[in-house]
């Protein structure tokens, strides 16, 4: 399992960049052609993998940035 922390992580080395925390969620977004897309990652110590599934779905990058070897 992953951490808020490490999705995040992951994130930013995919061109995210975090734009605010609102309670125990941080907000990320990247500008993409036509718009900007945003994913909220809750920053917990365990992100469920139902929960990981929408953000990378979300995110538009896929899930192999978020397997862990």
């Amino acid at each position: 399992m992953l951490s808020g922390a490490e999705v995040c992580a992951i994130l930013t080395a995919q061109g995210f960049r975090e734009v605010r925390r609102k309670g125990s969620h941080i907000v990320m977004q990247i500008q993409v052609e036509g718009g900007t897309r945003t994913v909220v990652v809750p920053d917990h110590r365990e992100v469920a993998i139902g929960t990981l599934a929408s953000i990378a779905r979300q995110a538009g990058i896929g899930r192999e940035p978020f397997e862990t070897p």
